[in-house]
């Protein structure tokens, strides 16, 4: 596959199971590696879980018996996903988009600020914390409270990435009490639906295309609805 292929999209109307999930990703980034399937970017919701990440602290793991933990390979801490809450698993070639890891980074943050933006919500990248956040005061809250909305964790095998992002819509943030987010005490999440925004995940998956476009300017594939 060329560098002029499209982007396949592929949409999970139901929960995925994490473990099939990460098998799937494996077997798809093994064939864009192998020349033999064009990037993809896949959009799922899981049942309630925590993955821990490479740098995972083990004592922000608060309540293990809360929801099944899984390992997850990617960079980063401990994360939630469930219900409410989109995941885009990113399979990319960066052997045809330069091998920057972090001009790949800021993108994908970048995508997760146009996808944010289309809802009237301010996101902003923070030294030193990985994800998106959003100051409280930009949207009727105390100004300088921050808390997280999207998240970023991803790996590279040979140059294809996979793993990826998470946006939340309207999870039961309650389910993160059971772990320190990303290891980051001080600051709490968020949501669209907790900001005021009422977004169907259809909603957000229109965004999300529209704001990839414009980021990795590269044609997509029509929408698979599997």
């Amino acid at each position: 596959m060329n560098a002029q292929t499209p982007v396949e999209w592929r949409i999970s109307q139901d929960l995925t199971a994490y473990p099939w999930a990460v098998a799937a990703m494996e077997e798809r980034v093994a064939a864009i590696s192998a020349g033999d399937a064009a990037e993809q970017v896949w959009l799922v919701e899981h049942p309630p879980l925590y993955t821990a990440g490479t740098s995972a602290d083990e004592g922000d793991l608060l309540d293990a018996e809360k929801f099944p933990v899984y390992q997850a390979g990617r960079g980063g801490e401990f994360t939630y996903h469930g219900p409410g809450q989109r995941v885009g698993y990113v399979m990319m070639d960066l052997n045809n988009r330069n091998r920057d890891v972090r001009r790949f980074v800021r993108d994908l943050e970048e995508w997760m600020i146009l996808t944010l933006a289309a809802f009237g919500v301010v996101g902003e990248r923070r030294d030193g914390r990985v994800g998106i956040w959003v100051d409280r005061g930009n949207h009727g809250g105390v100004p300088g409270t921050e808390d997280k909305i999207a998240a970023i964790g991803v790996r590279l095998r040979r140059w294809v990435s996979f793993h990826g992002v998470s946006i939340n819509i309207a999870p039961d943030l309650s389910h993160y009490d059971g772990i320190v987010p990303c290891g980051i005490s001080q600051h709490g999440v968020t949501s669209l639906k907790e900001l005021g925004v009422c977004a169907s995940v259809a909603d957000v998956d229109d965004a999300l295309q529209s704001a990839f476009e414009t980021v990795f300017e590269r044609r997509t594939a029509i929408l698979s609805g599997v």
